[in-house]
């Protein structure tokens, strides 16, 4: 099953988060906060939203940055994605 993403939306798999720190602290499961990065698995045509013409900015494959309180989180056979619209994407890791 896959997820096609309608409009401006686009389909993210968050990326891991360390488990360590810089200097070495191992972080508990708990106290970890999820990071606003992830892999960009699907996007949507783009085309008219809302009355504007919507060009997508970003591709399959991109790394981004996206705002943290955006988006709905998907869970489709075993893995979790998060949905959100190209407008919630910050920036793009190059």
């Amino acid at each position: 099953m896959n997820l096609v993403p309608l409009g401006d939306r686009v389909v993210l798999k968050q990326l891991v988060a360390e488990e360590t720190t810089k200097s070495g602290i191992v972080l508990p499961g708990q106290n970890k906060e999820k990071p606003q990065q992830a892999e960009v698995v699907a996007v949507g045509p783009g085309g008219i939203v809302d009355g504007k013409e919507v060009k997508m900015e970003v591709s399959v494959g991109d790394n981004v940055i996206y705002s943290k309180y955006s988006g709905t989180d998907v869970k489709l056979d075993e893995e979790e994605y998060i949905i959100v619209k190209q407008s919630d994407i910050l920036a793009i890791i190059k």
